[in-house]
Parts: C-alpha cells; sequence; structure tokens
C-alpha cells in the first residue's frame, strides 16, 4: 500500500498543504454556520427568526404550495446541510441541500437587483461557496476522512450531489406560481 504523497508523486499530482486544509475549514465553518444559523431561524424562531408559521406564510407570499410544509423543508435543509458541511460530513450531499435551497433563495430574490439588501449578492456568495466545497470536498480535517467512502475528494460525487441539488431546486421551482 502507497502514501497519499507517494501516489501523488507518482502521478505527478499534488498533496494539498496544512494552508490548503485550513482553508477549507474556515470556509466549511463560515458558509456551513451561517447556513445552520439561517434554518434555526426557521424551524425554530431562534436569532430573531420567524419559525415554523411566519417563515411559512413567506414561502406563501412568495408562491410556494404549501408554505409550512415548505418551511420545514427549507428549515431541515439549511440547518442540517449547514452543520454537515461545518463538520465536514458527507459533505457532497450536505453541499446539495445548501445549493439546493440557495437556488430558490436567488428565485426568490431575482429582480431586486445585485446588491444587498434586495439583491441577490449574499445569496449568490453562499450558493457558489456551497457547490464549491461540493466539488473540492471538506479538506483533511473533517469527519468525511473517517468515512471509507469518502476519505479522498471524489469529483464524482461532488458532481453528482451538485446534479442532484439543482433537479432537487428545480422540481421546486416547478411548483412555485
Amino acid at each position: 500500500m502507497t502514501s497519499p504523497a507517494a501516489t501523488a508523486a507518482r502521478t505527478g499530482a499534488s498533496t494539498p498543504s496544512p494552508a490548503h486544509d485550513l482553508g477549507l475549514l474556515v470556509l466549511r465553518l463560515a458558509v456551513g454556520l451561517t447556513m445552520a444559523a439561517h434554518g434555526s431561524q426557521k424551524l425554530f424562531a431562534w436569532f430573531g427568526g420567524p419559525g415554523l408559521d411566519g417563515t411559512g406564510q413567506f414561502f406563501t407570499m412568495s408562491g410556494y404550495p404549501s408554505g409550512k410544509a415548505m418551511a420545514v423543508v427549507a428549515g431541515l435543509s439549511e440547518t442540517l446541510g449547514g452543520l454537515g458541511l461545518a463538520l465536514g460530513l458527507l459533505t457532497p450531499l450536505a453541499g446539495a441541500a445548501v445549493l439546493g435551497t440557495m437556488v430558490n433563495a436567488l428565485a426568490v430574490k431575482w429582480g431586486g437587483g445585485f446588491f444587498a439588501p434586495k439583491g441577490i449578492e449574499y445569496e449568490l456568495l453562499l450558493t457558489a461557496a456551497a457547490a464549491a466545497l461540493t466539488l473540492t470536498g471538506p479538506g483533511r480535517w473533517a469527519v468525511d476522512r473517517l468515512l471509507p467512502g469518502l476519505r479522498r475528494d471524489r469529483a464524482a460525487y461532488g458532481i453528482a450531489a451538485l446534479a442532484l441539488g439543482l433537479i432537487v431546486a428545480f422540481v421546486v421551482l416547478l411548483l412555485r406560481k
């Protein structure tokens, strides 16, 4: 059995540096905890959030059927996806959950320009960060390193997860009036 460094030297690939892994950890924590906090606002009314009733009303006003059920789906996707990203746990699926939710957020805010508070800059940044983490993997300082199938960054998992997140997001958008 060869070490990752020996394999990298033989194939010409570079071994990620500790700085690379630290950068991914910082990005995962920032994006993941931000998304988990947003989901907690929806689910539990934490951090000054509207809770399920208020979020459900917003979803209904935004044209989604069954606003409260959509609030539960969005809240769980953001909370669990965010925590998964922060921990580096099932990173491709966590990234897909965040990506799908953020594509819908972009659709709702579309037309308000680019810059905050009515624009899409914030949502676009979170969407791009989730996609980047889904494709790159969590780095070495992640729970995924303990899971046999996810020990190494697997591009196919990231691409499949992005496709899944986009497909589900667009199906949900088709339900919107």
